[in-house]
């Protein structure tokens, strides 16, 4: 005969449960406040983005947002957060899903940073550069994102492991140009007909710059335009 269920071991289920739904529900709050925090800073600026506008944003109370972030230092910080874990998720997808190709990669890169994620982050960067907090909540997140950022792309590029250096400057070379070119076509210092061109350039530099190099490549890479 089936024993009935005994009552105290219910209760310890249905204690359990709840927390494991309470929190899943805290994450989306989260998550949608820190969208709106997104959403609001390409649109408005780090400057014009306040707690309430992103509560209102993301469609929530101001007390009921204070409720998951206690101000906006926190839910700045948890924003760079999620900035960096995308921006890192983002390289996984894209070294995986190909040969290591420059020019696949470049591609993806370049797709990346004409997301809003990309344009929230540089806002942030920007702002930080003359605001003591967010720099204080920044500075520490930037290294520990180049430090993680790193030993990934170690891991995910074994081919490179002959030429670390070599690597180091590629990935560097990659970052700075193609940053660069989206925040210069923000401000319109550059022509966006010269794109596909700086991007071909980049691609060939590249190659030249692998351990695995043909001659060809490498003459390509090296040449003046």
């Amino acid at each position: 005969m089936r024993e009935p269920p005994d009552p105290n071991t219910t209760a310890e289920r249905r204690e359990t449960a709840t927390p494991t739904r309470q929190s899943l529900k805290s994450a989306q709050t989260r998550s949608r406040l820190i969208e709106a925090t997104i959403q609001c800073l390409v649109e408005r600026g780090y400057a014009g983005t306040t707690t309430p506008l992103v509560a209102k944003a993301a469609g929530l109370s101001r007390g009921a947002m204070l409720h998951h972030f206690e101000n906006s230092a926190t839910l700045i910080r948890a924003t760079i957060v999620e900035l960096h874990e995308r921006r890192l998720r983002a390289f996984r997808r894209s070294s995986e899903a190909s040969q290591h190709d420059p020019a696949t990669m470049v591609s993806a890169y370049w797709r990346q940073v004409q997301r809003p994620a990309f344009i929230a982050f540089q806002e942030l960067a920007m702002a930080a550069r003359t605001d003591a907090e967010l720099s204080q909540i920044m500075l520490p997140l930037q290294l520990e994102y180049r430090e993680r950022f790193n030993a990934e792309a170690i891991m995910l590029f074994p081919e490179w492991h002959s030429a670390p250096d070599q690597f180091a400057h590629a990935m560097a070379l990659s970052q700075t140009l193609i940053e660069g070119m989206a925040t210069s076509l923000t401000t319109g210092a550059l022509d966006e007909t010269m794109v596909p061109a700086l991007l071909k350039l980049l691609e060939d530099k590249i190659r030249a710059m692998r351990p695995d190099a043909t001659s060809q490549e490498r003459t390509a890479g090296y040449a003046q335009p």
